[in-house]
């Protein structure tokens, strides 16, 4: 077996970390926590609410895998790259609701740049995230 380099430590803890803020986002979201969703541009409660069940699916799917992928990528797991793929795979449907089926993605542009940086952020790094972990079980770092 591989020893672990040390930028798997870094990358895991700080894809864990950025990861479990999708997932508070999710749940502070989903939770209608009235200060959270206060903050949210207007309108965006009622488009989720509306959103088709699919929708729902996948953006859980997408929440919740990478998580998963970060937790076995501490795990040294070669389950890490799937978990990535899948979690990317929820992402990319259930941003086909958000930017081509529904008011979404204007809402979201009227975010400002901040908004727009997370836009561009959430599937960047997660394809880098499933990257690196392909790397890694390739290297015979993930087992």
């Amino acid at each position: 077996m591989t020893k672990t380099p040390m930028h798997l430590w870094i990358v895991g803890v700080l894809s864990l970390v950025w990861n479990a803020g999708g997932a508070v986002d999710y749940l502070m979201t989903k939770l209608e926590v009235p200060d959270y969703v206060a903050a949210l541009p207007e309108d965006s409660l009622r488009l989720l609410q509306e959103a088709p069940l699919w929708f729902h699916v996948a953006w859980a799917t997408g929440v919740w895998l990478s998580v998963v992928g970060s937790i076995l990528l501490l795990a040294r797991s070669r389950l890490a790259g799937t978990a990535f793929a899948l979690s990317l795979g929820g992402l990319l449907a259930s941003s086909v609701y958000t930017y081509g089926l529904s008011e979404g993605g204007s809402m979201m542009a009227t975010g400002g740049p901040a908004a727009i940086a997370f836009l561009i952020a959430i599937p960047v790094l997660l394809v880098l995230q499933w990257l690196y972990a392909r790397a890694m079980t390739r290297k015979g770092v993930l087992r």
